[in-house]
Protein backbone atom coordinates (compact mmCIF):
# COMPACT_ATOMS: atom_id res chain seq x y z
CA UNK A 1 0.00 0.00 0.00
CA UNK A 2 1.25 3.48 -0.80
CA UNK A 3 0.82 6.53 1.44
CA UNK A 4 -1.62 7.97 -1.11
CA UNK A 5 -3.72 4.78 -1.03
CA UNK A 6 -3.74 4.85 2.77
CA UNK A 7 -4.80 8.51 2.64
CA UNK A 8 -7.69 7.71 0.32
CA UNK A 9 -8.75 4.77 2.48
CA UNK A 10 -8.62 6.56 5.85
CA UNK A 11 -9.87 10.02 4.91
CA UNK A 12 -13.61 9.36 4.46
CA UNK A 13 -13.78 7.07 7.49
CA UNK A 14 -12.01 9.55 9.80
CA UNK A 15 -13.90 12.56 8.47
CA UNK A 16 -17.19 10.81 9.24
CA UNK A 17 -15.98 10.77 12.87
CA UNK A 18 -15.06 14.48 12.81
CA UNK A 19 -11.30 14.03 12.37
CA UNK A 20 -9.56 15.58 9.39
CA UNK A 21 -6.12 15.18 7.96
CA UNK A 22 -3.85 18.17 8.36
CA UNK A 23 -4.33 20.45 5.34
CA UNK A 24 -0.61 20.12 4.53
CA UNK A 25 -0.95 17.04 2.34
CA UNK A 26 2.81 16.58 1.85
CA UNK A 27 3.23 16.50 5.63
CA UNK A 28 0.37 14.00 5.93
CA UNK A 29 1.77 11.73 3.22
CA UNK A 30 5.15 11.75 4.96
CA UNK A 31 3.52 10.68 8.23
CA UNK A 32 1.49 8.01 6.44
CA UNK A 33 4.64 6.70 4.78
CA UNK A 34 6.26 6.40 8.19
CA UNK A 35 3.18 4.66 9.58
CA UNK A 36 3.53 2.10 6.79
CA UNK A 37 7.23 1.70 7.56
CA UNK A 38 6.37 1.10 11.19
CA UNK A 39 3.77 -1.46 10.13
CA UNK A 40 6.51 -3.36 8.29
CA UNK A 41 8.91 -2.95 11.20
CA UNK A 42 6.58 -3.79 14.09
CA UNK A 43 3.52 -5.37 12.50
CA UNK A 44 1.27 -2.45 13.45
CA UNK A 45 1.02 1.23 12.56
CA UNK A 46 2.55 2.92 15.55
CA UNK A 47 2.79 6.72 15.67
CA UNK A 48 5.96 7.82 13.85
CA UNK A 49 6.39 10.71 16.29
CA UNK A 50 6.97 8.45 19.26
CA UNK A 51 9.47 5.73 20.15
CA UNK A 52 7.88 2.30 20.01
CA UNK A 53 9.03 -0.63 22.08
CA UNK A 54 8.15 -3.18 19.43
CA UNK A 55 5.95 -4.92 21.97
CA UNK A 56 2.36 -4.48 20.86
CA UNK A 57 0.89 -4.51 24.36
CA UNK A 58 3.25 -1.74 25.53
CA UNK A 59 2.63 0.25 22.34
CA UNK A 60 -1.14 -0.22 22.20
CA UNK A 61 -1.79 3.38 23.25
CA UNK A 62 0.27 4.78 20.36
CA UNK A 63 -1.11 2.65 17.55
CA UNK A 64 -2.59 5.15 15.13
CA UNK A 65 -5.01 6.65 15.78
CA UNK A 66 -3.53 6.78 19.23
CA UNK A 67 -5.43 6.74 22.50
CA UNK A 68 -4.67 10.43 22.99
CA UNK A 69 -6.07 11.73 19.69
CA UNK A 70 -9.58 12.43 20.95
CA UNK A 71 -8.44 14.49 23.94
CA UNK A 72 -5.70 16.24 21.94
CA UNK A 73 -8.02 17.28 19.12
CA UNK A 74 -10.74 18.34 21.58
CA UNK A 75 -8.33 20.52 23.57
CA UNK A 76 -5.80 21.69 20.98
CA UNK A 77 -7.46 21.05 17.62
CA UNK A 78 -4.64 18.68 16.64
CA UNK A 79 -3.25 15.35 17.71
CA UNK A 80 0.31 15.12 19.03
CA UNK A 81 1.94 14.50 15.64
CA UNK A 82 -0.39 16.80 13.70
CA UNK A 83 -1.79 14.11 11.42
CA UNK A 84 -5.37 14.48 12.63
CA UNK A 85 -6.87 17.89 13.24
CA UNK A 86 -10.24 19.52 13.68
CA UNK A 87 -11.92 21.40 10.87
CA UNK A 88 -11.47 24.63 12.86
CA UNK A 89 -7.72 23.96 13.07
CA UNK A 90 -7.51 23.44 9.31
CA UNK A 91 -9.44 26.67 8.74
CA UNK A 92 -7.23 28.68 11.16
CA UNK A 93 -10.19 29.39 13.44
CA UNK A 94 -8.16 28.27 16.44
CA UNK A 95 -4.48 28.78 17.24
CA UNK A 96 -1.95 26.16 16.22
CA UNK A 97 -0.18 25.35 19.46
CA UNK A 98 2.23 22.61 20.41
CA UNK A 99 0.39 19.59 21.77
CA UNK A 100 2.04 18.31 24.94
CA UNK A 101 2.90 14.65 25.38
CA UNK A 102 0.17 12.88 27.36
CA UNK A 103 1.82 9.48 27.38
CA UNK A 104 2.86 7.99 30.71
CA UNK A 105 6.60 8.54 31.30
CA UNK A 106 7.10 4.83 31.98
CA UNK A 107 5.75 4.00 28.53
CA UNK A 108 8.00 6.67 27.04
CA UNK A 109 10.96 4.93 28.64
CA UNK A 110 9.85 1.54 27.28
CA UNK A 111 10.48 2.86 23.77
CA UNK A 112 14.02 3.77 24.74
CA UNK A 113 14.72 0.47 26.46
CA UNK A 114 13.54 -1.74 23.62
CA UNK A 115 14.84 0.32 20.68
CA UNK A 116 17.49 -1.54 18.71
Amino acid sequence: MTPEELYDKLRPFQESKGYFFNRDKAFVLDLLENLLINKERYGYMVCPCRLASGQRELDRDIICPCSYREADVAEFGSCYCGLYVSQDWNEDKIPHTVVPERRDPEKLMAGLLFEE
